[in-house]
């Protein structure tokens, strides 16, 4: 059997309650970075089934804190 990274990240999420998936979220964020591309495989689910409006916050506060991160605050935000 051939699974692909996205087929093993999407079954170890299935079935799980909210509070499981949060707190699957929260214990990969800012952990091992081998816990990267199961959150990047989330994200694109989440930008894949969002309203433009959700995707521009999402863009908005991606922007914002790389801005912050890079000390240029200031930097016009996108339109």
């Amino acid at each position: 059997m051939n699974i692909t990274l996205r087929e093993a990240i999407f079954k170890r999420v299935e079935g799980k309650s909210k509070a499981e998936l949060r707190a699957t979220i929260e214990d990969s964020i800012g952990n091992a970075e081998v816990t990267l591309p199961g959150i990047g495989v989330l994200f694109e689910m989440m930008w894949t089934h969002s309203a433009e409006e959700i995707r521009e916050q999402l863009v908005d506060t991606l922007h914002a804190q790389l801005a912050a991160r890079t000390g240029a605050a200031d930097a016009p935000t996108p339109s």
